[in-house]
């Protein structure tokens, strides 16, 4: 028995959720896969997926050998690399994933300049407001807003961000500033449906949960248009820290109510390939995690 075959089949077997969908990422047989992990928990004796005719689900055994196995492979992924000499110098393309303001804010110039300094690489960015599948659509490197599942993948704390409301110093001064989120009701709202696709905001008051229904004015799929509407002075919008830093230094936007704010959410950077990434990719997350740390604005 290949032991080391076995349990690459395994482990894309789990990280697929099935056996059709390692087969495609191994191009290998549905029928190969199936036959290297019966040999691999034969020769451990020991269950390691529980199989019925729709789904597969990894046994408690199981859970625990995958994350060994992952080691094992990311291990020996990075020994093969170095002696290739790919440690010392990262070559190659590395795709990466991030909330779209994010990632036009904060990631797209960090990629330039990770471009600069390694020539040899390149790299794909999918700037997407949805949670991207990291194995299916074969990303390296996630920064991710808010508290993690639990998963295979390894995160990194970079910062945090908080839905803040915020308006334009002009409309604050024609509408007065409320004091109470129940005095929405007596201004205009704008709705990012991104951020809140309901029209239920939550606050915290007395540190018990408030939630207020508004009626905006204007909803928006896109944040940078609720925060160009609220530059303007149209109305009062709900939007993340971070998205809004930049007007907030300058003055252009004020927030409001900030004494019901929600706790802040964590910044994380992710990626999956265990402990030792190759260099490409512990090149970019090394340069992410040293100046996303230091921006004021998420810390």
């Amino acid at each position: 028995m290949d032991q080391l075959h076995c349990i690459r089949n395994f482990v894309a077997v789990v990280d697929a959720g099935g056996f059709a969908g390692a087969s495609r990422k191994l191009n290998l047989s549905p029928a190969s896969v199936t036959r290297a992990v019966a040999e691999l928990e034969s020769h451990l004796g020991v269950s390691l997926l529980t199989r019925t005719t729709r789904v597969v689900r990894v046994t408690d055994a199981g859970a625990r050998y995958v994350e060994d196995c992952r080691r094992i492979l990311a291990d020996l992924d990075e020994s093969n690399s170095a002696a290739a000499g790919a440690h010392a110098t990262p070559r190659g393309c590395v795709t990466l994933t991030a909330p779209v303001l994010f990632g036009n804010l904060y990631v797209a110039p960090l990629v330039t300049e990770y471009l600069r300094t390694y020539p040899q690489t390149q790299a794909v960015c999918l700037f997407a407001d949805r949670v991207v599948n990291m194995d299916d659509e074969g990303v390296d490197v996630a920064v991710r807003i808010g508290e993690l599942p639990d998963s295979s993948l390894q995160a990194i704390a970079v910062g945090t961000t908080k839905p803040v409301l915020c308006a334009a110093p002009q409309y604050l001064a024609q509408r007065g500033i409320p004091q109470h989120p129940r005095d929405l009701a007596e201004h205009t709202i704008i709705a990012a449906t991104g951020l809140t696709p309901s029209p239920q905001w939550r606050f915290v008051e007395h540190q018990q949960p408030l939630v207020y229904e508004v009626r905006p004015a204007l909803m928006t799929t896109t944040n940078d248009s609720a925060i160009t509407a609220a530059a303007s002075g149209f109305g009062i919008a709900r939007l993340l820290s971070y998205q809004v830093s930049e007007h907030l230094r300058a003055g252009t936007l004020k927030t409001v109510l900030t004494d019901f704010e929600l706790e802040p959410m964590p910044v994380h950077v992710l990626h999956r390939q265990g402990r030792r990434p190759n260099a490409k990719v512990r090149a970019l997350l090394d340069l992410l995690i040293e100046r996303l740390r230091a921006d004021t604005s998420l810390n």
